[in-house]
């Protein structure tokens, strides 16, 4: 970890600049078109206030997922109606996060994805919080045959998720999209700790806000870090992300 950069105490997560220069790689700010943000002008709101906390990029990634069985094209379709109320200055960007169910396995055959990263070679993924999918390993070969490098959201979150199976995904090549929420206790003590772990082992490759209402990121900016090298290491990757 790089020397603790503050000469005076800080007291918030907002004290630190956290979202300062982000890039946020997990949203759920479009509008309408799962359990985040409800309409366009929270959806306004919520840019509004990145903007005033200095975001420089923010992914916009809708589940896509058997509850909401959202089509690329209508996703697409949104995305250009809240474009083009957006007059700020925040850099959107159209991905999606990817549930690992029956839906997913037509999508992937079909090849019918919004991938993330700038060259869009990434899939954000997510499984159930309770277990894997029985076929997990061979998604994620196929999505690697498909060209994609495999970004797990949250992993810290999964409650059947141990440190060996952190290493296993790592060994396959899978990289790890970090809530920041979880390293104050948002989700609860269990995924603190394995937040702080996959920090201080350098497996976490880029950081999120999850944020599906703007209410929760204000609480979790007005919170005091619990660690300092935790703070410093979700800085660093919310400046610098490490994706394959």
């Amino acid at each position: 970890m790089a020397l603790w950069p503050f000469k005076k105490k800080v007291s918030t997560l907002a004290d630190a600049g956290l979202m300062q220069g982000l890039t946020d790689w997990h949203s759920h700010i479009l509008p309408g078109v799962d359990d985040g943000i409800p309409d366009m002008e929270k959806s306004l709101e919520t840019l509004r206030e990145y903007e005033r906390m200095g975001v420089r990029r923010v992914w916009l990634t809708p589940h896509i997922m058997e509850d909401y069985d959202n089509e690329t094209s209508a996703l697409r379709s949104r995305f250009a109606e809240l474009q083009a109320e957006w007059k700020g200055g925040v850099e959107l960007r159209l991905g999606a996060e990817n549930m690992l169910d029956s839906l997913f396995e037509d999508r992937l055959a079909a090849r019918d994805f919004l991938p993330v990263g700038d060259e869009g070679s990434h899939l954000l993924v997510e499984t159930s919080y309770f277990s894997p999918p029985m076929n997990f390993d061979d998604l994620i070969d196929e999505i690697q045959a498909a060209g994609y490098h495999v970004l797990l959201a949250h992993p810290e979150r999964y409650r059947y998720m141990d440190e060996t199976d952190y290493n296993r995904l790592k060994e396959r090549g899978v990289d790890f999209q970090l809530n920041f929420m979880s390293t104050v206790g948002m989700y609860g003590e269990t995924a603190r700790k394995k937040a702080a772990w996959l920090l201080k082992e350098g497996m976490a490759n880029a950081v999120g806000s999850d944020v599906h209402r703007l209410g929760s990121l204000q609480k979790m900016l007005a919170t005091a870090p619990k660690s300092r090298d935790v703070l410093q290491g979700v800085l660093e990757l919310a400046r610098q992300p490490r994706l394959s």
